[in-house]
């Protein structure tokens, strides 16, 4: 690949690997210990992520286990999942927090699919807005004469390409999320 387009590659690869990680937060009916990444406790003044506080673990495929290592800090994590928009009544004993996933419903299977899908979407745009920026990059070029007509032709036809391979993988990510949603 030629080095003037490594920069817009980069910031492909970046919207498409944020893609996949907001899939990791939605939750498909099983536990997924990606669902607490976004949530933040206060520990001692700094907010942590609950993965730096506890040993997260799955016991059961609808369930997650928080063990804090500090049990001043039970509260503060039941707490924090309780404000959450994970939807979860966590249940403790003193020690331990557990997390135990409903199973979905139809209706909400359906829900999770189309906002797959929407963000799938959005990430195809930031796909397509990089993708001009790269091509008014190149007319710029074009203009102050650094490089020919044919050359612009040929980079503009590379970042084409390149957008293509990060729809189609976007739309093969957005695919096998939604089969996972639906599948019960």
């Amino acid at each position: 690949m030629d080095e003037r387009l490594q920069q817009y590659n980069e910031k492909m690869q970046k919207s498409f690997d944020n893609l996949l990680e907001e899939f990791g937060s939605i939750r498909a009916g099983r536990a997924n210990p990606h669902v607490l990444d976004k949530l933040k406790v206060d520990y001692y003044g700094t907010p942590t992520g609950i993965q730096q506080v506890a040993n997260v673990s799955i016991p059961e495929p609808r369930m997650i286990q928080i063990q804090p290592w500090e049990a001043s800090m039970v509260r503060v994590i039941e707490k924090a999942i309780l404000t959450s928009d994970l939807g979860i009544n966590p249940t403790n004993d003193g020690k331990v927090i557990r997390l135990v996933f409903p199973e979905l419903t139809e209706e909400r299977r359906k829900e999770l699919a189309k906002e797959v899908k929407k963000k799938g979407e959005n990430a195809k745009v930031a796909f397509r807005n990089i993708r001009r920026d790269a091509n008014d990059a190149l007319k710029k070029m074009g203009k102050s004469n650094d490089i020919s007509e044919d050359e612009i032709k040929q980079l503009e036809d590379e970042v084409q390409k390149l957008t293509d391979k990060f729809v189609a993988n976007a739309d093969k990510a957005v695919e096998e999320k939604s089969k996972e949603i639906l599948t019960v």
